[in-house]
């Protein structure tokens, strides 16, 4: 039996009661921002279990239809996939009433561009789940976070993260005002939370600060 085979069954058999918990946890984030009637788009949305889950809950208030945006569908995913190319998502400019994007980013070659195509289709909330270096030896425990999380499925990783300070740079880049930040998440069960969880997770809710566009043009295409 090959090596990775070996080393990445077992992971995935430890990784789903911690991917379940962390699932929970963001149902619990995301669903009290949702308002009835909402378009939701999971960006990098992988087999579509997030966007499923938020579908399911009955805590989701009426109406709520959620779809996936991803750059490799994988086929037979719960809800319905848009397919996307890498360039230009194929949405309009705020079209989507609440758009996620939840540890997508860190495995981004070009995180600024998806950010901006994030917020661009995003009409009244953009949701950003990542990490961030935060405490001692952040980037290391990131790090191997990041590879024993994606590892069993092949997900290559960069190994790039933000920190605090970059992420309120992020924010202000994008034209965006966080309504509410998680600067610390217990994300995951014991015993992993400890060394996993808290400070090297953030979670921001974001609006955009007025009706123009980060290119200086109005939502009608006119300079203002």
């Amino acid at each position: 039996m090959p090596l990775k085979t070996l080393i990445s069954a077992p992971m995935a058999m430890l990784h789903k009661p911690v991917y379940n918990h962390r699932l929970r946890v963001l149902l619990d984030a995301i669903i009290p921002h949702l308002k009835e009637g909402d378009e939701v788009v999971d960006i990098g949305c992988g087999n579509g279990t997030l966007a499923a889950a938020i579908a399911a809950d009955p805590r989701t208030p009426a109406g709520v239809h959620v779809r996936g945006l991803e750059r490799y569908p994988r086929g037979g995913e719960p809800i319905e996939v848009i397919p996307y190319d890498g360039a230009r998502m194929p949405l309009d400019d705020r079209s989507v009433d609440v758009v996620i994007v939840a540890d997508v980013l860190h495995h981004e070659p070009n995180p600024d561009h998806l950010a901006d195509e994030c917020a661009r289709i995003a009409k009244r909330l953009l949701i950003v789940k990542d990490h961030q270096v935060k405490g001692p030896l952040a980037q290391q425990r990131i790090s191997l976070l990041d590879w024993a999380a994606n590892a069993p499925y092949g997900v290559p990783c960069l190994y790039r993260y933000l920190t605090p300070d970059e992420w309120v740079r992020f924010c202000e880049r994008l034209n965006m005002t966080p309504t509410e930040v998680k600067d610390g998440m217990k994300i995951y069960p014991l015993p992993f939370e400890p060394f996993l969880g808290g400070s090297l997770h953030y979670m921001a809710f974001l609006t955009h600060r007025d009706g123009t566009h980060r290119d200086g043009t109005d939502q009608n295409g006119d300079a203002g």
